[in-house]
C-alpha cells in the first residue's frame, strides 16, 4: 500500500495533499514561496520527513510553477485544469460550473454542456495579486480589507483589468475623502466584474457553483459579493473547506493513476540536486565592481542641499508640500535655504492625517522659535491640502520641477521625474517648458511597478534594489506594461533567474520604458546636454 502525494505549485503560493491508502487526508499545507519555487519545495519535503520516511508513495506536481520542477526532476506532471476538474467530479459531482482565483491566475470550468475551460492570459487583474496590490494601496492587511468591506454603504467604480488601472481610480476616491470600507467593497466589485465580464463573456453563470482558490476561501467579503452580484441561493453556491487545496487534492487522485512509486530519501535527493541556469538574453551587469559602483554614487552626490539644525533655529521658514499619487513630502526652508526638516512617507490613504501629524512634530520641535511666512503644495492633493490646511500657494506640478531643477543646473535643457504612477518628461528652452510627455493609463516603470514586483517577491522596495547593484547576469525582462512584466518575470524565474538578476533586469526595463515608450527618443542626443532627474523611484534603482 502507498499513500498518494499532489503538489500545487502556483504563482504565488505552494500547497501540498497527501492522502492514505483509504483517500483520506493526513497532511495538508498551503503557504507562500516568495518566488524560491525549488527551494520551499525541498524545505516543504524535508519537513515531512516523520510522516513519510520509510513510507511508499505516489507523487504528481501540478501549477504554473510546476512544470518546470517536473521537467528537470521526472516527477509527474498533471495539468492543473485536468486536476481541479478530477478532484470536483470526485468531491461535487452536481457541480455545474467551477470559479478559480489563484495568486495570479483566475479560472472558469463549465462542467455541464459544452465543457469549456476559460482562463485570464497575462493579465493578473481580478486575482489575489490585484487584491494584494488594493489592500497595499490602502495601508492594511488584505483581511483588515475583508473585514472592513463588510461595513460599506456605496460602491465606486474601479478598473479590475489591471492594479495599474485600478490604482488610477482608488488613489482620486482616497484624496477626496472616501471611506476606505466603500473602496474594499469597490474592489470586490472589481473582481466579481472582471471574472464574469473578462472570463464568462458573455455565457451565462447559473446553476451550482463552486468557488476555489485561496481568496475566495480567506476573503468571505469577496464571497459576500459573487453570491450577490450572481443572485446564487445558498445551496448553489458551495465554498468547500478544502478550496485552497483543491487542485492539489485532484493532483493526488492523479498520482494514483501513475505507476512510478517513491520514497521520502529518493524525492528530498532529487529535488536537492542543483540545476544550471536556462535564462537565455541575460543584459550585462549594472557594474562589474565596487568600485565603479563607488565613482557613480561620487558622480551623483556631487549636488547636495545643505542642512542646518532645526533645534537651533529662529526665524521665518518656508514650507513646501508634495502631496503625490502614492506618497506625500514634506521641506522646510530657512532663509538661506537650507533645509530643517524634511520627511517622506507613503500617503497610507491618509495624506491629510500625515501632514497634519508633521505640523505638530514641526511645532514640537520649534516651538514659538518660528514663523511659517508662506507655504505651498504641489501635487495630486494640491487642492485638498488647500481646503485642509489653508496653505498659501498651489503650484502645478511641472513648474516646481522645473523650479527646483533650475536651481540646482541653470543650464538645465530636459528634466525627467519617476513617481508613484507617473512618468514626466519635459524639455527646456529659452528658460521655459517647451513640451511635455507624460506616461498615459500605464504606469509600467513607475514607483508603484517597482513596489509590487518587489513586495510579490517578499522584499521592501529598497532592499529590492540593492539586490539588484552586482548582479552578474541581469535579466533580458523587456520594458512592456506591469501585466506582460508578470509573465517575463514568472518566466525568468522557471529558468532558474536569482532575485537580483530579475531586481537589475526590472531596473534596466525602467530606463528602457521611460526613453523609448514614453519620451519615444530615436537617439540619445534627443533628449538634451543637461539633463537633471528626479522621483524617488530613480533614488531606489
Amino acid at each position: 500500500m502507498y499513500y498518494k502525494i499532489g503538489i500545487d505549485v502556483g504563482s504565488t503560493t505552494l500547497k501540498t495533499v497527501i492522502l492514505n491508502e483509504k483517500d483520506e487526508i493526513i497532511e495538508k499545507s498551503y503557504q507562500r514561496h516568495f518566488s524560491k519555487v525549488r527551494e520551499m519545495t525541498l524545505e516543504h519535503f524535508k519537513s515531512l520527513k516523520d510522516l513519510l520516511n520509510g513510507k511508499k508513495f505516489k507523487l504528481a506536481i501540478t501549477g504554473s510553477a510546476g512544470l518546470g520542477i517536473s521537467k528537470d526532476y521526472g516527477i509527474p506532471f498533471v495539468q492543473e485544469v485536468f486536476s481541479t476538474a478530477g478532484a470536483v467530479k470526485k468531491c461535487y459531482p452536481q457541480t455545474d460550473i467551477v470559479i478559480e482565483l489563484g495568486g495570479e491566475d483566475a479560472k472558469i470550468l463549465f462542467l455541464k454542456g459544452a465543457i469549456e475551460e476559460r482562463m485570464n492570459g497575462t493579465c493578473a487583474g481580478g486575482t489575489g495579486a490585484f487584491i494584494d496590490q488594493m489592500a497595499s494601496l490602502l495601508d492594511m492587511e488584505v483581511s483588515e480589507l475583508d473585514k472592513i468591506s463588510f461595513e460599506h454603504e456605496r460602491i465606486y467604480p474601479i478598473a479590475s483589468r489591471c492594479g495599474v488601472f485600478a490604482k488610477t481610480d482608488v488613489q482620486p476616491l482616497l484624496n477626496q475623502g472616501a471611506k476606505k470600507s466603500d473602496i474594499a467593497a469597490s474592489i470586490y466589485q472589481a473582481v466579481v466584474e472582471q471574472t464574469i465580464t473578462g472570463l464568462a463573456q458573455g455565457r451565462p453563470i447559473k446553476g451550482t457553483v463552486i468557488f476555489l482558490g485561496g481568496p475566495l476561501y480567506f476573503l468571505k467579503g469577496l464571497q459576500e459579493r459573487f453570491v450577490e452580484v450572481l443572485k446564487l441561493s445558498k445551496e448553489e453556491a458551495i465554498f468547500p473547506e478544502l478550496a485552497p487545496y483543491f487542485v492539489a487534492l485532484g493532483s493526488a487522485y492523479f498520482a494514483d493513476t501513475t505507476e512510478e512509486i517513491f520514497d521520502y530519501d529518493e524525492v528530498v535527493n532529487l529535488l536537492s540536486q542543483k540545476k544550471e541556469k536556462k535564462v537565455e538574453h541575460l543584459e550585462n551587469p549594472l557594474f562589474t565592481s565596487e568600485e565603479e559602483f563607488e565613482t557613480f554614487l561620487k558622480r551623483h552626490q556631487k549636488v547636495t542641499v545643505p542642512t542646518r539644525d532645526i533645534s537651533t533655529y529662529s526665524g521665518k521658514p518656508y514650507l513646501g508640500l508634495d502631496s503625490g499619487s502614492t506618497t506625500i513630502k514634506v521641506v522646510l526652508l530657512d532663509e538661506d535655504e537650507n533645509i530643517l526638516y524634511r520627511y517622506y512617507s507613503s500617503s497610507k490613504g491618509n495624506p491629510v492625517s500625515l501632514f497634519l501629524e508633521q505640523l505638530k512634530k514641526i511645532r514640537e520641535l520649534c516651538g514659538d522659535r518660528i514663523e511659517i511666512v508662506s507655504s505651498t503644495v504641489t501635487g495630486y492633493g494640491e487642492e485638498l491640502m488647500q481646503v485642509a490646511f489653508g496653505v498659501d500657494i498651489g503650484i502645478v506640478e511641472t513648474i516646481a520641477h522645473y523650479t527646483a531643477a533650475k536651481h540646482f543646473n541653470p543650464d538645465v535643457d530636459f528634466i525627467i521625474d519617476i513617481g508613484g504612477q507617473d512618468i514626466k518628461c519635459f524639455h527646456i528652452k529659452d528658460g521655459a517648458i517647451d513640451s511635455i510627455v507624460l506616461n498615459e493609463a500605464c504606469s509600467s516603470g513607475c514607483g508603484s511597478f517597482l513596489e509590487t514586483f518587489a513586495k510579490s517577491l517578499g522584499y521592501s522596495t529598497q532592499d529590492f534594489a540593492k539586490k539588484a547593484i552586482f548582479s552578474k547576469s541581469p535579466a533580458e525582462l523587456g520594458s512592456r506594461c506591469t501585466v506582460f512584466m508578470n509573465s517575463s518575470v514568472k518566466q525568468a524565474q522557471k529558468d532558474g533567474a536569482e532575485v537580483e538578476d530579475i531586481s537589475a533586469g526590472l531596473a534596466r526595463s525602467v530606463v528602457k520604458n521611460a526613453i523609448f515608450k514614453v519620451i519615444r527618443a530615436r537617439d540619445i542626443n534627443d533628449l538634451g546636454e543637461n539633463i537633471v532627474v528626479q522621483g524617488l523611484s530613480l533614488i531606489h534603482i
